[in-house]
């Protein structure tokens, strides 16, 4: 449970920071747009009755009205008030419904394919503006339900929280310069990096931009350390374990493909190819284009790969390491009470299981008792043959297929060579491998292609 407060003492605790949180929003807003108005960026969207302009300026104005009318409501902490201002039981209840891992990771997949896709829509600075308008809003409204802010003002989640915020930011930044660029690269310009290539001196110009910097950041640590709660907990006691047991953030992406692969293939080797991965980029890459500039068009093979790893690979399992996984590493709604009784027993299946037991309704096989070790390797190998067969066909006839049929492989076949044609879709397909076996586990409780406890190596 995160608690046993009444819902007056919680809302009273949470109302100050709501209300000091819109009015802040309020001011944001108000900023953006006179930033827009004064200096002649506002663009009209439609017009009014009476062939009055709507503009930007007008809609962000808007926007800090209404922050500027529901903070004084958070403000009071009543809960009648802030009925106002928090999402009603049925819109928390279904968003618990549908955050289940499978929606969570396809529809990461999903997202994220969508705004790429789509990304000359998304990179609008009114439309970025507005979605984070929404986001600071689903924060806001959420926070009146105990379970979510137990979850996102605890002081180890609260970084967490901000790195989201700062990683959409620049994350949208580095697309919308690269739009940028490829808008230019048709118009036939060079990319906008080129014409601000002024040189400054490192002393005074770089060390005063650097010691400027320097006091803001320490400031804000100040700051930081003053009004948040260190999170320290009691010493270590093997007698006494946390429940739920994480890592460190940024470790819980490993945590969380635990549950997918063997300790030795998450622990070791996974990390292992992510760093041989990244020592080989240069031998791999035969695109020069996009050095010292920001580009998707010229890179969009590099661009998705990327994303795909580092995105959906590992921000989106820290998100749900976080946020999601609670006591027993269950996983929970955004809204969900964290109970530690919460019992969800998953009949885990290997895939031999599958074929030889559920398909052919047989035990597996199995060499008799007393046999030698050459037997017993001949017998598992047998036993295991269906995830052998599978993991040799995606792993060594996938990437020649996909030479054969599709002209994109095709194209990167001719230019790279077998050898790094090779390297390179393998690391790719192992890639792909976690999101496969994440949705494989959450729809037919599959655990392990190729299962062979007697020698501890599962994959």
């Amino acid at each position: 449970m995160h608690g046993h407060v009444s819902e007056v003492e919680f809302l009273g605790g949470v109302s100050t920071f709501l209300g000091g949180y819109y009015l802040a929003m309020a001011v944001i807003n108000a900023i953006a747009a006179m930033y827009l108005w004064t200096g002649g960026r506002s663009r009209k969207l439609f017009e009014l009755p009476g062939g009055t302009p709507f503009t930007t300026a007008t809609l962000w104005l808007l926007v800090c009205v209404f922050f500027t009318i529901i903070s004084p409501i958070a403000f009071t902490g009543n809960p009648e008030w802030m009925k106002l201002v928090t999402f009603p039981q049925f819109v928390r209840d279904a968003l618990d419904f549908v955050m289940g891992p499978k929606t969570y990771t396809v529809g990461s997949l999903v997202i994220l394919g969508g705004m790429y896709y789509f990304r000359r829509f998304f990179v609008i600075p009114e439309i970025a503006w507005g979605g984070l308008n929404l986001a600071c809003i689903f924060m806001g409204y959420s926070i009146t339900d105990p379970d979510f802010a137990a979850i996102v003002t605890k002081p180890d989640n609260v970084p967490i929280v901000g790195l989201i915020f700062l990683l959409g930011y620049f994350t949208w930044l580095g697309a919308y310069r690269a739009q940028i660029n490829d808008d230019r690269r048709r118009q036939g310009l060079g990319p906008i990096e080129a014409e601000d290539n002024e040189k400054v001196l490192v002393w005074p110009d770089l060390v005063y931009t650097e010691l400027i910097c320097m006091i803001a950041v320490t400031a804000v640590m100040l700051a930081w350390a003053i009004l948040l709660q260190a999170p320290l907990e009691e010493p270590a006691s093997s007698v006494k374990t946390p429940n739920p047991s994480k890592a460190p953030w940024y470790f819980l992406g490993l945590q969380e493909m635990l549950v997918y692969y063997d300790p030795w293939m998450a622990g070791v080797v996974l990390p292992s190819m992510v760093v041989a991965g990244l020592m080989a980029i240069p031998f791999l890459d035969f695109n020069k284009a996009g050095n010292g500039y920001y580009t998707i068009d010229e890179r969009p093979f590099a661009y998705i790969t990327f994303q795909f790893g580092f995105l959906v690979l590992w921000v989106t399992l820290i998100v749900m390491g976080t946020f999601l996984r609670g006591p027993n590493w269950n996983f929970f709604g955004i809204y969900e009470t964290w109970d530690a009784h919460k019992v969800e027993a998953l009949n885990n299946v290997d895939l031999s299981e599958y074929f030889w037991v559920q398909g052919l309704g047989m035990a597996r096989p199995k060499a008799p008792n007393g046999s030698s070790t050459i037997i017993n390797l001949m017998f598992i190998s047998y036993r295991e043959l269906p995830g052998i067969v599978l993991t040799v066909l995606y792993l060594g006839a996938l990437p020649p297929a996909m030479v054969l049929y599709s002209k994109f492989f095709r194209n990167m076949f001719v230019r790279m060579g077998f050898m790094r044609y090779m390297v390179m879709t393998n690391l790719l397909l192992f890639m792909a491998l976690l999101p496969i076996k994440m949705v494989l586990r959450w729809t037919i409780n599959l655990k392990y292609f190729i299962a062979i406890p007697e020698y501890l190596t599962n994959f």
